[in-house]
């Protein structure tokens, strides 16, 4: 059996206008510099969905411990991604399991 993290966190994101997607990712990336995850990617959505295309990028991390993952929000970097990318984005789901 496979050691699997604690805590898998996943948001998905949409873009208000399709050309802000790069803006959007960059943004994003910038939470790859806050230390608590054990992995974490950013990725556009290349999926073409026949039934949805709401979903324009993903971002997946886990962590140790929810411990990890409230100190990986806690963090100044996480507010600094939220002021470049919330004017852009239209919708945001989160899941963590």
């Amino acid at each position: 059996m496979t050691s699997r993290p604690a805590i898998r966190h996943i948001v998905f994101f949409s873009a208000k206008e399709k050309s802000d997607i790069p803006a959007i990712v960059t943004g994003l990336k910038m939470l790859g510099d806050i230390p608590h995850s054990q992995f974490f990617e950013v990725r556009e959505n290349i999926q073409n969905d026949a039934l949805s295309g709401e979903v324009d990028v993903i971002v997946y991390a886990e962590f140790e411990s929810v411990e990890k993952l409230t100190a990986y929000k806690a963090d100044p970097i996480y507010q600094e991604s939220i002021r470049v990318v919330r004017p852009l984005r239209d919708m945001r789901i989160a899941a963590d399991f």
